[in-house]
């Protein structure tokens, strides 16, 4: 397995991703993931991916206005914030590419949601609704360390394209030290309410959340290669 980048060696997120193992890795390098890589991906699973990742985005940011007003703390709600308003600018990110595929925002926003978009987002909303804050960050993190990750993974790969390849400017975004602060951030969250908020005990639980999380990821690049066939 990849080698965990992100978190305490002993803290919440690795135990989380270590029991996931096998969906981890089916969905930080997924052949959707391994196209970008090599820049063989086809143009056509990029489009529908990058459309339905900004309608995804939406229901992100509001799953993640709940975390804030689940925050546990003032420091929290703060962080909540400043992870919003980092979210809004990926948001601003994916539009400037739909752009360059000749998409306006308007073009987007009539675009019906696929079904996966609709089955992850509405149960990561479900997941906030029911439980507390870590039962929420639980199933944010694959999405936030998880894109972390997949860039480095791509950095690493014996294959990566750099000339040449349509899909650079994406994976520039991704291995970014801003967004990796993210990812890192992300994941040290998760290890600290793992032990505020009785991680341990909840294990089991919180493993299944995670574990579904990822199964959702893979899924929805599954959605843009189908795209493609």
């Amino acid at each position: 397995m990849f080698p965990a980048p992100y978190g305490s060696p002993d803290g919440l997120f690795h135990r989380l991703r270590h029991a996931a193992e096998d969906r981890w890795d089916a969905y930080c390098w997924h052949p959707f993931v391994q196209g970008l890589a090599d820049g063989t991906l086809p143009l056509a699973a990029f489009r529908r991916y990058l459309v339905q990742d900004w309608l995804f985005l939406i229901h992100f940011a509001r799953a993640k206005a709940l975390a804030a007003f689940k925050a546990e703390s003032l420091d929290a709600l703060r962080g909540k914030a400043a992870s919003l308003n980092a979210l809004l600018a990926e948001m601003n990110m994916h539009l400037a590419y739909c752009a360059e595929w000749g998409m306006s925002e308007a073009d987007v926003l009539a675009t019906t949601e696929a079904p996966e978009t609709v089955a992850y987002t509405r149960w990561v909303l479900d997941r906030g609704m029911a439980g507390d804050i870590l039962d929420l960050e639980v199933a944010l993190a694959p999405c936030t360390v998880g894109y972390g990750e997949v860039a480095r993974r791509i950095a690493e790969h014996p294959r990566r394209r750099r000339e040449g390849n349509p899909y650079e400017s994406w994976i520039t975004a991704y291995s970014s030290p801003e967004y990796q602060a993210l990812a890192r951030g992300a994941a040290e969250r998760l290890d600290a309410l793992g032990v505020s908020h009785g991680g341990e005990a909840r294990f089991r639980t919180l493993a299944a959340t995670f574990s579904e999380a990822a199964r959702l990821e893979a899924a929805f690049w599954q959605m843009g290669l189908d795209a493609a066939r």
